[in-house]
């Protein structure tokens, strides 16, 4: 069996009242994978910085799930010449 380990980083910018988050993920033999996500705070809101890392490292972590099944489909497709129907989280 092989184990192998993928570390995902999770880079976080705030900048007023917006939230920038850039997961990043090196794979051996690929160039780094990135997913980006944004949070803006409501400025009826109260001020929580907790909330908005929260949601924008989601949606950086999404996004970059949905660039992984990209690759994934398009690795298939290449191996097996036939068209991917359906990778879905």
């Amino acid at each position: 069996m092989t184990t192998k380990t993928w570390t995902v980083q999770v880079h976080l910018d705030e900048q007023g009242d917006d939230t920038f988050a850039d997961a990043v993920v090196e794979i051996e033999g690929r160039a780094e994978m990135h997913g980006r996500g944004t949070s803006r705070r409501n400025p009826a809101d109260e001020a929580s910085p907790r909330i908005g890392d929260e949601l924008a490292a989601a949606r950086a972590l999404s996004d970059l799930a949905h660039e992984l099944l990209s690759v994934a489909a398009s690795d298939i497709e290449a191996r097996t010449h036939e068209r991917v129907s359906s990778l879905e989280l």
